[in-house]
């Protein structure tokens, strides 16, 4: 029962940077509306609110492109992304929906 550990390969690096520069802001969108909607007075806060939600895409952006060299395959980024997505936009939607 002995498994070999597959380790991690720079020639997948091209797919994980765009599954990160495309469902990472993606990601960091929807993080940053979940913030919108369930932070401090709501979505109808003033601009300086406005204006956090708008600087919060970068960090969260930088975060999950840094991060996407973890997985072990440019597929795995892929899929796992792709869920965190559906997920994030999910909740934004019943989010949504349950303050409307």
């Amino acid at each position: 029962m002995s498994e070999t550990r597959v380790r991690l390969q720079s020639s997948h690096w091209f797919g994980k940077t765009w599954a990160g520069v495309v469902l990472g802001f993606g990601l960091a969108l929807a993080l940053s509306g979940l913030f919108a909607w369930l932070g401090p007075d709501g979505i109808n806060a003033g601009g300086g609110k406005n204006q956090f939600n708008m600087w919060l895409m970068a960090p969260i952006w930088a975060a999950v492109l840094s991060f996407v060299y973890l997985f072990r395959d440019s597929l795995r980024a892929w899929v796992w992304l792709g869920a965190a997505n559906v997920l994030a936009f999910g909740l934004l939607w019943l989010t949504r929906w349950w303050m409307a």
